[in-house]
């Protein structure tokens, strides 16, 4: 089992950056995919970013491409979300996941099997 816990979230001005950090104890990060899913009020948990195990891979929502890289260091045991060119609508809580399932990158949060507890990012116009 691998516990996650994220940092790094905050209030921002649009068009400003924010790197999240996700840090994983209890196993080594390289066993799963990660993801990046984001909450905002009122709406569905949504997929944000997503990394294969080694790094190699990645895919991220229509909304967020250009804008957003996700990137890992497995010896620190730590996922990574660069967010540039910060929108209000970017405006949510964001969460680290991680699967076991690791053939592709996973969209669908049911197929998560570990959650962080979360990081608010607040984007002002």
């Amino acid at each position: 089992q691998v516990q996650l816990v994220e940092s790094g979230g905050g209030l921002v001005q649009a068009g400003g950056s924010l790197r999240l950090s996700c840090a994983a104890a209890g196993r080594a990060l390289s066993n799963y995919n990660m993801g990046w899913f984001r909450q905002a009020p009122g709406k569905e948990r949504e997929f944000v970013a997503g990394i294969n195990w080694s790094g190699g891979s990645t895919d991220y929502a229509d909304s967020v491409k250009g804008r957003f890289t996700i990137s890992r260091d497995n010896a620190k045991n730590t996922v990574y979300l660069q967010m540039n060119s910060l929108k209000p609508e970017d405006t949510g809580a964001y969460f680290c996941a991680a699967t076991t399932k690791r053939f592709w990158i996973l969209t669908d949060e049911g197929m998560y099997d570990y959650w962080g507890q979360g990081t608010q990012v607040t984007v002002s116009s």
